[in-house]
């Protein structure tokens, strides 16, 4: 290439495409028409040196009306060619044939001409053979098909490509039709198209596959059959040219195979699988064997094993696939192909079977693909792979079982390695090239992705699990009003855990409010609102609250947090905050036997009677937590002792074996089933309904009701008197002495008695009422007026002479409080007794 001088203030290089200076004549031209470049060639040709006409308009080379013309045929167009007359230094015109293509330049220079013509006007060159010779030996030594057929159809001249393609001298093919020298339908449609050739004389093209005789590989090409004429326009023969199309046939075959890959690698969140399903798919498709070894076997949901900084590696041979003809066949078991006679050393070695431990030297090709973090082809005499076997007796294998091309790729993801991933090829020919390194690298880089993801989601799955135990009853509260057992089995699917919970909150006066809900959506995200929800569920409940204000304030509550986060997760069908999350309360009074329930979207309870009656409680259904605006209604009932509750999650219900109503008929049959041991009764609910791991998470409460005897409690009417406070006083002592309870709790229940008996005839309204209830180790005391003024806690001054009351009461008991009734409050306090 001849270099043109440029103008001062320019860095261009201007090529030339002649292989000896001074045999073409080049310049380049701006867009403006001003001559850019010149080359010795153009000196030597118009005899202009670059000084004399760089920076010049190029018209002035051009003789007559030329250049117009040129301007006129080179608009909107890239290339231009033609014969022009140029216009010598001395005045003389010299015709030549130019070709100038526009060229744009990369950085900010602006495009340009470049014109070239060639010095001898087509001349050979004095080394250049004749014209006839050169024809002679395309076509003898082209690598493409060529042969030459008469009017019969056979055989006059053949190439050497086609004396490769079908394995026969041209001297023992001549005068042979193709049927005759390659049989089969390739060779009979070839022939049929010749035909059509000769009588027509248009080309005639098709895709052929052929093989010589004996041979099963075929190979594809793509193949011309066009008629030779002679000057006067007839047919004389007909011309066979075909190419080879194999590269485009493998470049098919491994988009297909990619393909596959994408459908066939990751369908389980196994590690063992996903690997076997790589070693699967590339054999016998890209190699004779292929094997995995990853750094560790992770447990589910923990990290994988990060790679060391030097030194030999330690792996596993997790999955490994082999063509059953190959030498280096291994069972999945580890046992080789041989009968295997003892003290028999002359089978070839082995490669590692799966869930071997293996150690790679560090300057072993594993090690050092792990470590420079791509993948790698070797031959079989590579000065690596003969080092590696010559220090590590396990490497051994490839060289004796003949593998003669090697590949090691790495499978890394998000930035971590995991392992690596060997392939060899022994009974196919052909080696490894670098488009199977590269489908090699895609189809590790898939299962990495794959494996990546399994360790992800087990994280995030062992994550969830654990904050969802967390947040559930880590044990059930000691209380005397239920028995009861319960069952929280998370979901089986890949959305992964849910956001269902149950509870059990003792409340005053021996009461108990059971609780079950279900937060909308899988995940961390669910669990963490599910506890947000419960623990909202609980405060309420402390301000001993009806089940339909509780819920009034859960929902606003919900509403609150919806707002907060300010809508779902992007990308998630996630509700946020748990809008549309379900909740079932429900508040049983032993004393009473009286049991209200409240449900904001959630299914109802059933119940069992003690004479073995299954029905529903007709408890009115209420919207979803999160929708506001619509009320709670509440649902009372008289339970007998002994009642079976059963409250759930719609996960129980929600089964892919059966609809809804064979799921309901299924755990009335269930629930109907005599049995004294509540677990027993969980048990088999969930046996009966489920086959598989459920598809969403199922929270399960059952509870079996007791009743508190007349001979523990004791109810008092009091008038609004303040003499009345020492008859008080003595129903106390008196019913306490009945219960065998000691001298201590005799007095300190005196002096609350007395406290709260005289607050409700100082401030509260007739008639007034003191109960007693002695139960499960545990004195509650209450008194109840009409008045709806809640007492309050406060510090009395030093000269103050009330106000010490609630003060002394928090200290005599466990616990108190205040909670409202239809017709008034109820002021209440807890102590727990020393068992005698």
């Amino acid at each position: 290439m001849e270099r043109l001088p440029t103008p001062a203030g320019q860095q261009a290089d201007i090529p030339d495409a002649s292989p000896a200076p001074a045999r073409t004549a080049t310049a380049t031209i701006s867009e403006q028409g001003i001559v850019t470049g010149w080359s010795e060639g153009a000196r030597e040709l118009l005899g202009y040196t670059p000084t004399q006409i760089v920076g010049h308009p190029a018209a002035r080379l051009l003789a007559d009306d030329t250049g117009e013309q040129a301007r006129r045929k080179t608009a909107g167009r890239e290339r231009f060619s033609g014969q022009v007359a140029l216009l010598h230094r001395d005045g003389h015109r010299l015709p030549r044939n130019l070709l100038a293509h526009r060229r744009t330049p990369q950085d900010s220079r602006p495009a340009e001409w470049l014109v070239v013509t060639a010095m001898t006007a087509g001349a050979a060159s004095p080394r250049t053979p004749d014209s006839q010779a050169l024809r002679e030996w395309v076509f003898s030594q082209s690598l493409c098909i060529l042969a030459v057929f008469d009017p019969d159809l056979r055989l006059v001249t053949a190439n050497t490509g086609m004396e490769s393609a079908l394995l026969l001298p041209e001297e023992q093919m001549r005068g042979l039709r193709l049927p005759e020298i390659t049989p089969g339908p390739a060779s009979e449609e070839a022939e049929t198209k010749m035909r059509r050739a000769l009588e027509t004389g248009q080309t005639q093209h098709m895709q052929a596959y052929l093989h010589p005789t004996g041979v099963s590989t075929q190979r594809g090409w793509s193949t011309s059959l066009t008629p030779l004429k002679d000057p006067g326009g007839t047919v004389r023969a007909v011309c066979l040219a075909a190419h080879h199309r194999q590269q485009e046939h493998l470049a098919r075959q491994r988009m297909l195979l990619l393909n596959d890959a994408g459908a066939r690698i990751g369908t389980t969140s196994d590690t063992q699988r996903t690997v076997q399903e790589l070693t699967d798919i590339a054999v016998p498709r890209l190699a004779d064997f292929a094997a995995v070894d990853l750094l560790d076997t992770p447990r589910r949901g923990s990290e994988p094993t990060r790679l060391p900084a030097t030194g030999p590696i330690t792996m596993h041979r997790t999955a490994l696939h082999t063509t059953p003809d190959n030498p280096s066949h291994t069972s999945h078991d580890g046992h080789d192909g041989h009968d295997g006679h003892d003290g028999d050393d002359t089978h070839p070695a082995s490669p590692p079977a799966a869930g071997e431990k293996i150690l790679y030297p560090a300057l072993s090709p594993v090690a050092q693909c792990l470590a420079q973090g791509h993948g790698a082809l070797y031959e079989a005499d590579d000065p690596a792979l003969t080092r590696w076997a010559a220090q590590d007796p396990t490497a051994a294998w490839i060289r004796e079982q003949k593998a003669h091309s090697v590949m090691v790729v790495p499978l890394r993801a998000h930035g971590t390695t995991l392992g690596v991933a060997l392939f060899t090829r022994s009974r196919r020919p052909e080696p490894f090239e670098a488009d199977d390194l590269w489908l090699a690298e895609e189809l590790t880089a898939q299962t990495a992705v794959h494996l990546h993801n399994a360790h992800r989601h087990a994280r995030e799955h062992t994550t969830t699990m654990t904050l969802q135990r967390s947040l559930l009853p880590q044990t059930l509260p000691d209380q005397g009003a239920l028995d009861i057992a319960t069952r929280y089995l998370p979901a089986g699917s890949k959305a992964g855990v849910g956001g269902d919970w149950f509870d059990v909150i003792p409340l005053s006066g021996a009461r108990v409010a059971l609780v079950v809900g279900d937060v909308v959506g899988h995940g961390i995200r669910a669990s963490a609102t599910m506890g947000r929800v419960r623990t909202a569920v609980r405060t309420l409940a402390d301000v001993d609250l009806p089940p339909d204000e509780l819920l009034t304030y859960l929902d606003d509550l919900v509403i609150h947090l919806a707002a907060d986060e300010g809508g779902g997760a992007e990308g998630t069908t996630e509700t946020a905050a748990g809008i549309g999350t379900t909740c079932l309360y429900a508040v049983y009074d032993p004393v009473t036997r009286h049991c209200t329930i409240a449900r904001a979207g959630h299914p109802p309870p059933a119940a069992v009677t003690p004479d073995g009656t299954v029905r529903f409680l007709n408890v009115p259904a209420g919207p979803p937590l999160g929708l506001g605006g619509l009320p709670f209604e509440t649902y009372e009932t008289q339970l007998p002792e002994g009642t079976l509750l059963a409250l759930y999650t719609d996960g129980l219900l929600q089964t892919r074996d059966h609809d809804i109503d064979e799921g309901l008929d299924t755990m009335f049959q269930a629930l109907a089933r005599p049995a004294h041991n509540l677990d027993t009764v969980c048990d088999r609910i969930l046996t009966t309904m489920l086959t598989h791991r459920p598809d969403d998470d199922i929270a399960l409460l059952i509870a079996r009701t007791r009743a508190l005897s007349t001979h523990q409690t004791a109810t008092f009417s009091l008038p609004s008197d303040p003499a009345i406070v020492a008859q008080a006083r003595q129903h106390t002592t008196t019913q306490l002495t009945t219960w065998h309870l000691d001298d201590t709790t005799t007095y300190t229940t005196e002096l609350i008695v007395s406290e709260l008996v005289t607050n409700a005839i100082r401030y509260g309204h007739p008639p007034i009422q003191l109960r007693l209830i002695h139960h499960n180790h545990t004195l509650t005391t209450e008194v109840s007026d009409t008045s709806n003024t809640t007492p309050h806690m406060r510090r009395a001054r030093t000269y103050d002479e009330g106000g010490r009351g609630l003060l002394l009461i928090a200290q005599l008991a466990q616990r108190w409080g205040t909670r409202h009734t239809p017709t008034g409050k109820t002021v209440w306090t807890e102590q727990t007794l020393t068992p005698n």
